[in-house]
């Protein structure tokens, strides 16, 4: 999800007003996605870097994705969708943290599309928390030195459940890729 606050001020409507659109295309693609037997959709709603935008905006943007996840679980089951959402979850508040928990709860028997949320995340912080978690797993082990590997990395990357992207699309016309999926 890229540009829905610069789409807002393009039609002379406040930032909030595009995310609240964005809300509104994530449930179309999902129906898409359904229809034409997409298996994997992964969307990046808030990189690490969002924190650093207005507070008001930040908030703004949290009680959405609250919003979002009550409003739209009962669908996400309808269309057989599990939920996963990655990144770091320290900066959500409780009420997040727990909608989040029971979103994933609820739909992680559903197998038609699955859907992985990125959410206060980075490739960098990624990549960081997948060395920690592989060296730890090293050391637990009884290592007497750590030596990781790129495929011990990647098998505990926050999207090793899933295949490497097929396609990227930033929807907002940006060419870069935003410290995603590195």
């Amino acid at each position: 999800m890229d540009g829905n606050g610069r789409w807002a001020l393009a039609q002379g409507k406040p930032r909030v007003a595009g995310h609240s659109r964005g809300v509104d295309a994530v449930r179309t693609t999902l129906q898409a996605c359904g229809e034409r037997g997409v298996e994997y959709l992964t969307l990046f709603i808030f990189s690490s870097e969002n924190w650093r935008r207005p507070a008001d905006e930040v908030s703004t943007l949290m009680k959405l994705f609250v919003f979002a996840l009550q409003r739209e679980i009962d669908k996400l089951i309808e269309l057989g969708v599990r939920l996963r959402v990655v990144g770091d979850r320290s900066g959500f508040d409780a009420e997040l943290r727990r909608l989040i928990f029971e979103s994933e709860r609820r739909t992680e028997h559903n197998t038609k599309l699955q859907l992985t949320v990125c959410a206060d995340y980075g490739g960098r912080w990624d990549i960081a928390q997948a060395a920690s978690s592989a060296a730890n797993a090293q050391l637990e082990a009884g290592a007497d030195k750590i030596a990781l590997s790129e495929s011990e990395i990647a098998s505990h990357l926050a999207m090793a459940f899933a295949p490497d992207p097929d396609l990227l699309i930033r929807t907002g016309g940006e060419k870069r890729i935003s410290n995603f999926l590195l």
